[in-house]
């Protein structure tokens, strides 16, 4: 049985306990055993990282103690899945740049606040994790992230629909939903989410959480089956 672990906390406003319930039954629906903590100061040493398959924060605006953000990278690199939305987990850890080197991205704006209207493009053939899916509304924040160029966009959406500062540019597709690599860990994440019932006025949104968790939650199998020996890695490669 594959094991995750969902710690939440944070911002009150981007309802994590709500959202780590909602992960949670998902995850338990496909099988996981999940555990689930209040505060990033709940997540476990590196041993105990070592015997999960998959992570899921949900820290909006927290704070990440040092030796767990190296945990956090040693285990993820050897394997450990990464998966998460929003603010949860692309504006947790804000003073932290090694989470986001990791995370592949960063929250710096939402132009027009809460429910703006916009289409999430599905970019077709990207990813399994998007096969069959199509283009959908959604009405929420519309989320404009610092990206790594190293990230894979399976669906975006086009900025600017608001008049703010940053519509004098060109019109971008700024990613939504991708995919990444730490080492041999899968990192996911999908930029909806602002409250919990965002993925019931958009089903497709939590069907994509879904999916890019069980795809993140494979890499430690993968690395396994395919002779990657990631305690000799923690303890010898290094990562810089």
């Amino acid at each position: 049985m594959k094991k995750a672990l969902i710690f939440w906390g944070g911002w009150d406003g981007h309802e994590p306990k709500q959202v780590a319930k909602r992960f949670s039954k998902i995850l338990k629906g496909e099988g996981f055993e999940v555990e689930v903590v209040k505060g990033a100061d709940k997540i476990p040493g590196l041993d105990a990282l070592n015997e999960l398959d998959l992570l899921v924060p949900i820290c909006t605006g927290s704070e990440l103690p040092r030796e767990a953000s190296q945990n956090i990278a040693k285990a993820v690199g050897a394997g450990l899945g990464l998966a998460g939305n929003h603010g949860g987990m692309c504006d947790a850890f804000r003073n932290d740049t090694e989470w986001q080197f990791i995370t592949g991205g960063q929250w710096v704006s939402h132009p027009g606040g809460d429910k703006v209207e916009y289409t999430v493009n599905i970019a077709r053939g990207s990813s399994p994790i998007v096969e069959g899916l199509e283009d959908f509304p959604v009405k929420s924040e519309h989320y404009y992230l610092h990206v790594d160029p190293a990230i894979e966009m399976l669906a975006s959406t086009r900025f600017p629909l608001v008049n703010f500062y940053h519509a004098s540019n060109k019109p971008i597709d700024m990613p939504v939903i991708w995919t990444k690599y730490w080492g041999v860990g899968r990192v996911f994440y999908n930029a909806l989410g602002h409250v919990d019932s965002v993925f019931d006025q958009s089903p497709t949104a939590q069907e994509l959480m879904r999916r890019g968790m069980l795809w993140a939650a494979e890499g430690r199998a993968w690395a396994q089956a395919n002779g990657w020996d990631y305690n000799q890695y923690l303890n010898e490669g290094k990562m810089y």
